[in-house]
């Protein structure tokens, strides 16, 4: 009997935070919202199971956030990288600009 109470257990959020830590922090924080998120108890060993690993390998985190993906409901489609910003050089824009006051002058 004392088996059964043991398997039916859920398992527990872990508490090993390091806040002197920024990227754990983060990523602490990340699965901590996870495991607000997910009630099943199989989702949450796996969580357990991901930040586990993540506080003994330091070099782990793309592998943990990859991993997480699928157990976090708060993501926002962010992209990192460089944003494309078209600009004109100043005498094209200065000849567009003459060009366009002699037509409305003349018209």
């Amino acid at each position: 009997m004392a088996e059964n109470s043991e398997e039916k257990k859920s398992p527990a959020k872990l508490e090993i935070d390091r806040p002197q830590d920024f990227k754990f922090h983060i990523a602490y924080d990340v699965y901590s919202r996870a495991w607000e998120q997910n009630v099943l108890d199989a989702a949450r060993l796996k969580l357990n199971e991901l930040i586990s690993t993540l506080s003994k390998d330091e070099n782990g985190y793309s592998d943990f956030y990859a991993q997480i993906q699928e157990f976090r409901r708060d993501t926002s489609s962010f992209r990192s990288g460089r944003t494309r910003i078209e600009s004109k050089r100043k005498r094209d824009w200065q000849r567009t600009e003459t060009k366009a006051g002699r037509n409305r002058r003349h018209k």
